[in-house]
């Protein structure tokens, strides 16, 4: 087994099984994406599939952890979500030498949505990471010593979910109101159940270990082919954990991203099927029941995928083995990003002039002279929950940053150069103006936008499940 933690091994490679059935482990993240679409998704559709509800199996982890928790601050919703590895069941033909071995996860996200339904972020812990164990309850009722240094996964092998949630909230202090567990059976369904998942390859794969045979260039994968490429780790990248996880990362943002389409919300059938394939395989917390779901839902109802993100937890080489990972400096001061998460302002009130980011639709042009740069305004604008579009390049560069408006945005203009520390005033637009939008002409004076609340800032190397496919992370 190689000695590089950067190389993600999996006991399943030694199961003498045809290639496709190796590797599921990685599956997990599949699930765990749908897992999230189901919270933040379909407003109408948890009250019209209760039945698909019946399917989930809950566990009781409060009575585990106790009172010695971190305190909640605000009304974020923060959901453990983990992928188990399990064989019982119909897992069991996945690799049937590891039926009687303890299930582990490789897969640990902290999904956090923001107060209002403004964004959500998916915190990937990866399974290198090694952390401070405290003291918990064992899978037969034992106790497990607190551990000064230990690798995070080892947690859920040992203690279960409850165990990695008292890790987590440890090391973050941040209070965790769910959890969700998924194992693999019903991958091939929701792959399928989506319609298939685009995807974009830099390069032509042909991997006999993974069964992985693709051409460069874009693909609609299910079924078997997803499962390939989500555990490929030759002839993709540089064979890294941490590139998979990025690799993995794009994918379930492309899953969320056709899972929220309304191709797949707005059909019954679709939706049911999704759903199924999801709930089948899904254990939850005992509170997080059908009605608290439903709750999520409608306080998420202004989700779209552009503000959905995917980020790694502030990590990397663990100066102690250099085979392993542990937290950098700005781990801590992202973990409190996140406990003080009030982004989103409450909507006003009826008869008040303020129109909130989520009512104002925004046209980007850059104006700067900078390639990219109405992107990343662009990406600064969504995740304050504006409704954002990229003009492009406006016809020349100015020095000053402009707020133009289309008939009956006036006040959605003013909410926007509210958030520009230039101040510029907003002054209606004549030829090539769109009702009901606003035109923002990024200017060489840009310097950043001001929050609409606290809010979390931008990440290095974050993924939006809105992103094309083929951009390079």
């Amino acid at each position: 087994m190689n000695s590089n933690p950067m190389y993600m091994e999996y006991v399943d490679d030694a199961d003498p099984q045809p290639a496709p059935r190796r590797g599921w482990r990685i599956l997990g993240w599949v699930c765990i994406g749908l897992s999230a679409v189901m919270v933040a998704g379909s407003l109408t559709a948890y009250g019209l599939y209760r039945q698909a509800f019946g399917n989930i199996s809950h566990e009781d982890v409060n009575a585990q952890l106790g009172p010695d928790r971190p305190k909640k601050l605000n009304s974020a919703m923060n959901i453990l979500l983990l992928g188990s590895d399990t064989r019982a069941g119909a897992n069991g033909k996945y690799g049937r030498s590891l039926k009687n071995e303890l299930p582990r996860s490789d897969t640990m996200i902290l999904l956090h949505l923001s107060p209002g339904g403004g964004q959500a972020m998916g915190i990937s812990f990866p399974r290198d990471l090694m952390v401070r164990m405290p003291s918990c309850k064992d899978r037969q009722g034992g106790v497990l010593p607190a551990q000064s240094r230990a690798q995070i996964n080892s947690a859920f092998t040992n203690g279960g979910a409850a165990c990695v949630i008292k890790t987590i909230e440890s090391i973050s202090n941040i209070r965790i109101d769910h959890f969700m567990q998924v194992d693999f059976s019903g991958f091939k369904t929701i792959t399928k159940a989506v319609g298939g998942v685009p995807v974009c390859l830099p390069k032509a794969v042909n991997d006999p270990k993974s069964g992985l045979r693709l051409s460069k260039g874009k693909h609609k994968i299910s079924g078997e082919t997803a499962l390939a490429y989500v555990r490929v780790r030759h002839g993709l990248g540089d064979g890294s954990d941490l590139d998979r996880i990025k690799r993995q990362q794009k994918f379930m943002g492309a899953l969320a991203n056709k899972a929220m389409s309304a191709g797949t919300l707005s059909n019954p059938k679709k939706l049911l099927s999704l759903m199924n394939a999801v709930t089948k395989s899904l254990t939850t917390d005992k509170e997080l029941t059908p009605q608290v779901m439903m709750d999520i839902a409608q306080e998420m109802q202004g989700m779209t995928s552009g503000k959905l993100r995917f980020v790694t937890v502030p990590s990397g080489p663990d100066p102690l083995d250099t085979n392993r990972v542990a937290l950098t400096d700005a781990a801590q001061p992202f973990f409190a990003a996140v406990r003080n998460d009030k982004t989103v302002p409450k909507e006003p009130k009826a008869g008040s002039a303020n129109i909130p980011p989520s009512q104002v639709r925004v046209r980007v042009y850059n104006g700067s002279g900078i390639n990219g740069q109405a992107g990343r305004v662009a990406d600064d604008l969504e995740s304050q929950g504006f409704q954002v579009t990229v003009g492009g390049n406006a016809p020349s560069t100015t020095a000053s940053t402009r707020v133009l408006y289309g008939s009956g945005a006036d006040q959605q203009a003013q909410t926007l150069a509210g958030l520009i520390p230039s101040k510029p005033q907003p002054a209606a637009r004549g030829k090539g103006a769109t009702p009901g939008v606003v035109d923002l002409v990024v200017g060489k004076d840009w310097t950043n936008l001001k929050s609409a609340g606290a809010g979390i800032p931008k990440q290095q190397g974050e993924i939006r499940a809105s992103d094309n496919i083929c951009k390079e992370t």
